[in-house]
């Protein structure tokens, strides 16, 4: 847990703005960027989930009944500690998706590419102000995030083991 505390301490956007400004703008390079420190949050996410699972009576229950920590890790305790990370992991994507977008408004995205971060700092810039060139892309961006974030519950909501047994799925 020390490693994931160090890459914790890792501000994500003002790496990128770093790398951004020494080697210059590749959508690679940011991704890798992103990638490499927000694996931290996932990893206390999942430690948390798994210590709350531990304490739960049917893990406890399969301690006691002598099943090999194997089985109980992946037959019992995964399927349950999966669902609520899926929530997570789609938040991660959006805020990715904002991460670039904030990149490029700021005129330090990908040249020549199109993004709704330019198209926004576009509409800053425009001598007068047109809405529709604000409206768009920052519709697309809320609407893209948005999307992202129900998927993450609709996958959710299909795995967690607890909401099938309500709906009568398992029985």
């Amino acid at each position: 847990m020390r490693l994931v505390e160090i890459f914790e301490a890792i501000p994500t956007l003002f790496l990128l703005l770093t790398f951004v400004a020494f080697f210059g703008r590749s959508l690679y390079m940011m991704m890798i960027i992103i990638g490499l420190t927000s694996w931290s949050g996932y990893a206390r996410y999942v430690r948390a989930e798994f210590l709350k699972l531990r304490q739960q009576e049917y893990v406890q229950a399969a301690v006691a009944s002598g099943l090999p920590l194997t089985s109980i890790l992946f037959r019992h305790m995964l399927p349950n500690g999966v669902a609520p990370l899926l929530v997570a992991v789609s938040f991660g994507v959006a805020s990715a998706i904002l991460a670039e977008a904030t990149l490029s408004f700021l005129g330090l995205g990908l040249v020549g590419e199109p993004s709704w971060g330019q198209m926004l700092d576009q509409a800053v810039k425009s001598s007068t102000f047109n809405w529709w060139m604000a409206a768009f892309p920052g519709g697309a961006i809320f609407f893209t995030v948005f999307a992202y974030n129900l998927i993450g519950e609709a996958f959710r909501d299909a795995i967690d083991p607890k909401l099938s047994r309500k709906a009568g799925v398992g029985s």
